[in-house]
């Protein structure tokens, strides 16, 4: 359990993050009852900590106004969570820049307690993954931030952009949503040349310039799904409909959601995304472990057939 001591620190930093906070959020997100929060308030004062209460809709807990505190330190524990996130960051890809989770993760085991800085070290040493690492190029640092601020905010940008053939563009884009996919990251957003929905790898965008007030995503709109679909819907070389036995919730659970769309169908689920490799498509059905028909093309059908002869020659003795 968290001493006292800890626990009125992390109110103050509370107060100053997220002022008018009420009694019960704060005791909610200190994991304490209200008296304790106004026992805590108390020792702050005590301290020469300005902290005022106030009533009403708009009311809760803040610091006095124009009372500013130094930057507070990071316990033990919060600094070991920042350092493992780090860590996992640069596995995953999600970190924007490389140098500056290697300095970060430097200045913040220079402040660590020698024995805490020694048991990080050694779970960073022996710390391995059951996902295989994303060596995805990340994007700038400054790029991500204007278009995550942009994307809040509502507003049109122009930026300059490099396709996957190396083609240079300058495009118009209303942000709508950024996400993190398979160690990349996207913007996607109404794109104003095309007239459409598109998303852009944020490690090919350079050059953010503000142009203006944008338009609101439609409702129900989700930068997640646009990403997962559009690659879904990537111009590989063969188009798949498949019927998978089970119900579309099921369907969910088994099927990854880059791989292709699902809906409702009489005998179940109907699958549909495109491959590059058909083998490699077949072995994705059998590998879900429901029953499934495939409704084209005729060499998906001839593929799955072929890997249940390999496998029965594997399983059945000469």
């Amino acid at each position: 359990m968290a001493s006292s001591a800890s626990r009125v620190l992390a109110l103050l930093e509370l107060l100053q993050a997220r002022p008018g906070l009420t009694g019960p959020e704060l005791a909610q997100r200190l994991d304490v009852d209200e008296r304790t929060v106004r026992r805590h308030v108390r020792t702050l004062d005590e301290l020469g900590v300005p902290v005022v209460a106030r009533r009403g809709r708009h009311g809760g807990y803040r610091l006095l106004p124009g009372y500013r505190l130094p930057p507070l330190m990071l316990s033990g524990d919060e600094a070991v969570a920042v350092v493992l996130g780090l860590l996992a960051a640069e596995r995953t890809g999600l970190h924007a820049a490389a140098p500056a989770v290697a300095s970060a993760r430097a200045k913040l085991e220079r402040v660590l307690p020698d024995a805490v800085r020694d048991q990080v070290r050694a779970v960073a040493d022996v710390l391995g993954f059951t996902a295989p690492a994303h060596p995805a190029t990340p994007p700038d640092a400054g790029v991500l931030l204007a278009l995550g601020t942009a994307a809040r905010d509502r507003v049109r940008v122009r930026f300059a952009y490099r396709s996957w053939s190396g083609t240079a563009s300058r495009r118009e884009l209303d942000p709508w949503g950024i996400t993190f996919h398979a160690g990349r990251w996207y913007v996607s957003g109404h794109d104003r040349d095309r007239d459409d929905v598109r998303n852009f790898r944020v490690d090919r965008v350079s050059r953010v310039d503000v142009l203006g007030p944008g338009t609101a995503p439609p409702a129900g709109f989700d930068a997640a799904d646009e990403v997962v679909a559009g690659i879904a819907a990537a111009g590989w070389a063969h188009a798949m409909e498949v019927v998978l036995h089970v119900p579309v919730d099921e369907a969910r659970r088994l099927v990854p959601r880059s791989a292709g769309t699902l809906a409702p169908h009489p005998s179940g689920t109907l699958f549909t995304g495109r491959a590059e490799h058909l083998d490699g498509a077949a072995r994705m059905l059998a590998g879900l472990g429901v029953g499934f028909t495939v409704v084209a093309p005729a060499d998906l059908r001839a593929e799955v057939r072929a890997l249940a002869e390999r496998l029965l020659r594997q399983v059945t003795p000469p």
